[in-house]
């Protein structure tokens, strides 16, 4: 068998590496996460969604510093969550400012909000000068040589810049 196929959420042994894991170290990680959030009901579902993503994920052969390991997953998933509340909470706050006759209806606000959502998740995945020169352009309707300017560049560059962003959009259209 090979190491690759040892580390794979499909086979018994990664799922029984998880599940050791998680009996020794789920405790322990939901107390770190509640310390962070002040609410045990967001920490025991941050940890549930670490403790997914462990299972869908390959883990190293040998795991010598597991709660360093689940500390830095769990980071990552509690960055994505805070950064998800935040924009909830700014579109709650977009919606609150509208005419109630032009409010969407909660069917509209719920996609456009997992919209926004997947909007952000691409913008995220870029690296800041790129999605800076993105959204000078696209949110802000400034002209290449003016972000070149601000951002100080060279117009090649946010030319570049803009084919990465636009890229990254047809990616995740796909």
């Amino acid at each position: 068998m090979s190491a690759t196929r040892a580390m794979t959420a499909d086979n018994p042994e990664h799922r029984q590496q998880v599940h050791a894991l998680y009996r020794d170290h789920h405790g322990w990680l939901q107390q770190w996460l509640g310390r962070r959030l002040g609410n045990g009901s967001d920490a025991a579902d941050l940890a549930q969604d670490t403790f997914t993503r462990i299972l869908a994920s390959r883990l190293p052969a040998l795991l010598h510093e597991p709660r360093a390991y689940l500390t830095t997953v769990a980071h990552g998933i509690l960055v994505n969550w805070y950064q998800r509340r935040d924009l909830e909470r700014a579109y709650q706050e977009a919606l609150a400012a509208l005419p109630e006759d032009l409010a969407p209806s909660p069917e509209h606000q719920l996609i456009i909000l997992q919209t926004l959502l997947e909007i952000d998740a691409m913008l995220s995945a870029l690296p800041a000068p790129v999605r800076r020169a993105f959204l000078l352009s696209q949110v802000e309707g400034m002209k290449y040589e003016d972000i070149a300017a601000q951002l100080g560049v060279s117009l090649v560059t946010v030319k570049r810049y803009m084919a990465r962003a636009f890229r990254q959009c047809l990616e995740c259209l796909a």
